[in-house]
């Protein structure tokens, strides 16, 4: 049987779903090493989880991450959220207790968004006006 744990990370419309089983630490973004993510700017972004944990932890596993939805940052995010995740569970069902818990702290003091979803989404249009809270101004010369 195969170790693997499916987990999915979220922010704003953008959904990762994270495949993670036993290997030999590749990680890949829709078929894509995660070394050659676009745009190459907020690719340190997604690096975070690997550069707070070290190599060493992600070696035994192997990511697949599929994203859909969501604008470019908003991916970024939800990519980065997935491997936290995704490392979490699988530390928490095939390695043990305290290594999973180990690295919850460390994710958890450097970032909250890397393990907890943000809530926050786009407040809809209200009628009568041109935006969310926007209201039309008065402009009256006297």
């Amino acid at each position: 049987m195969v170790k693997s744990v499916q987990v999915f990370g979220r922010k704003k419309t953008a959904t990762a779903v994270a495949y993670t089983k036993e290997g030999n630490g590749m990680i890949k973004v829709n078929g894509v090493p995660i070394d050659l993510i676009e745009p190459a700017t907020l690719r340190y972004k997604v690096l975070e989880p690997i550069l707070l944990l070290g190599k060493k932890r992600f070696e035994g596993v192997d990511i697949r991450i599929r994203v859909r939805g969501g604008g470019a940052t908003a991916r970024i995010y939800a990519i980065r959220q997935a491997i936290s995740k995704s490392l979490v569970a699988y530390y928490q069902k095939f390695v043990d207790e305290t290594s999973k818990k180990e690295i919850k702290d460390i994710l958890l003091n450097y970032d909250k968004t890397l393990l907890v979803a943000d809530p926050r989404r786009c407040e809809p249009k209200k009628f009568g006006g041109p935006g969310a809270r926007a209201n039309t101004r008065n402009l009256i010369v006297k």
